[in-house]
């Protein structure tokens, strides 16, 4: 479950890795299975800890007691948060129909049927004053003004969660909704939105005005059924939710100014940039994770040493753990960390050995990050959406030149789209050719035979693809260790 404190893989710090990786797995096993699992899973972690430790011929006894601690504190915590869900004064309701008042967290989707989905912080429960996260789902007539921040209040049917994720209840909203307001900050960052929204409508074709705000925003509603089929088939989905990756690069473009004002400033210009642009695109569980790991690849990119890196994506994912320990349990968040980690770990030496091979640095750097990012992140899409697509390197090799500038330029078009709409559209319309070749080439991957191949979902589906990963992986070294041997004089 855990790795212990084993040597450092060269330039690499990895004395957080055991701690981050225990509270993370402690926290799941305590959501999914109960304390008694959590329990198992500090055994097997200090375990594993004083295990490598003996084959290493010494063990380190602060690391194992850190390791005991660390598992200890997180199995007791998450015991806690999930009595108290299952002790929440809405369990014993379930099937019946009470009058709620809520704050939706995220804007929300729509679903078959009209319906409309979002996550929810619950506010009252009848007369009385309540807390807990809760699942709405809503017809679209009647709630078509929800947005994130606003309360609402209306009849709903409870029913029990179908997964384990802290939720408290699902509720199915009935009747007409009661709106309150929204605070000032949520407001304005709402009109933000909308305001963008209209400006790419204004200035790009339909199919790329409804793309853009997925890109820069995360805003996915106008996006077309068939749109969204073909870049999950050409393994594209990412790029319409907003990851870590927007977040560096914006702050990244930020930090270039360091040369006129100074790095200090730069920096602190760059906070002030990750905090609005997290209240602009809303700070879902989803959108602090991306601000979370996209700050640990942008530290990463200002230090230029990889040593770094992976301890401060071990800090954040245990800071995450105990701010929100649902993420343990988060597809998205595990991607994010899995995918963060291959990108620090594995791409920087794969680039290294075709730069001595005569690459270009920066060919070298694109290929090694698709094929990193996908080779690490494909057991967690097979077990999430049952199938594998075959064409992602390829098609994200295609797509990556233009991101940064899709990117960059949208994140300036909002920030002025709400102020000067007029050079908010001129900004806009510098993103039609990159908006018209993403499309393209997420149609024409999605297109081609046997662009994607359904495999098991679940835990078959990761359990498959991770070790038919590890085994092509000791098969590669194997072959590369005789190789060696071989032209050895």
């Amino acid at each position: 479950m855990t790795a212990g404190p084993a040597p450092d893989v060269p330039g690499i710090d990895l004395r957080l890795v055991p701690a981050a990786v225990t509270c993370w797995t402690v926290t799941a096993a305590g959501v999914w299975w109960g304390p008694w699992a959590a329990l198992t899973v500090v055994v097997i972690a200090v375990a594993a800890v004083v295990g490598v430790g003996l084959r290493v011929g010494s063990v380190r006894w602060p690391a194992v007691l850190a390791v005991a601690a660390v598992g200890a504190a997180f199995a007791i915590v998450a015991t806690v948060r999930v009595h108290a869900v299952d002790s929440h004064p809405l369990a014993s309701r379930f099937g019946t129909t009470v009058s709620v008042t809520v704050t939706p967290a995220e804007s929300p989707k729509t679903i078959q049927g009209g319906r409309l989905m979002f996550a929810a912080s619950l506010q009252r429960l009848q007369d009385a004053e309540s807390s807990g996260r809760v699942m709405v789902f809503a017809p679209a007539v009647g709630y078509s003004d929800v947005s994130v921040g606003r309360p609402m209040a209306f009849r709903a049917r409870v029913t029990r969660p179908k997964r384990r994720d802290l939720s408290v209840a699902v509720l199915a909203a009935v009747g007409t909704p009661r709106f309150g307001t929204a605070s000032t900050g949520q407001r304005a960052a709402a009109h933000v939105r909308a305001e963008f929204g209209e400006a790419a409508r204004l200035a790009l074709p339909p199919d790329q005005a409804a793309m853009l705000p997925g890109l820069v925003l995360g805003d996915v509603s106008a996006i077309e059924s068939d749109t969204t089929a073909a870049f999950r088939r050409a393994g594209l989905t990412h790029l319409t939710a907003v990851s870590g990756a927007n977040v560096t690069i914006v702050c990244g473009a930020v930090l270039l100014s360091a040369a006129l004002v100074g790095p200090r400033i730069a920096v602190a210009l760059a906070a002030v940039t990750l905090f609005v642009f997290v209240v602009i695109v809303q700070p879902s569980p989803s959108v602090l994770r991306a601000a979370a790991m996209g700050s640990v690849m942008l530290m990463g990119m200002l230090v230029h040493r990889r040593r770094q890196a992976i301890p401060a994506l071990a800090a954040s994912v245990l800071v995450l753990m105990v701010i929100s320990p649902a993420l343990a349990v988060d597809a998205g968040f595990a991607l994010s960390v899995v995918a963060t980690a291959g990108l620090v770990v594995i791409a920087p030496g794969w680039s290294r050995r075709l730069v001595n091979r005569g690459w270009l640095k920066l060919i070298a750097d694109a290929v090694c990050v698709a094929i990193a990012a996908q080779l690490v992140t494909a057991p967690l899409v097979a077990a999430i959406s049952g199938s594998l697509s075959l064409v992602a390197v390829a098609a994200n090799l295609l797509v990556a030149p233009v991101i940064p500038p899709i990117t960059i330029l949208g994140t300036a078009a909002a920030a002025l789209a709400w102020c000067w709409p007029a050079a908010a559209q001129l900004l806009i319309r510098f993103t039609g050719p990159e908006l018209w070749w993403l499309l393209h080439v997420a149609r024409w991957s999605a297109a081609l035979p046997g662009a994607a191949v359904r495999v098991p979902s679940g835990w078959g589906g990761a359990l498959l693809l991770g070790g038919a990963t590890v085994a092509g992986a000791l098969l590669l070294t194997m072959w590369r260790r005789r190789r060696g041997n071989a032209i050895r004089p």
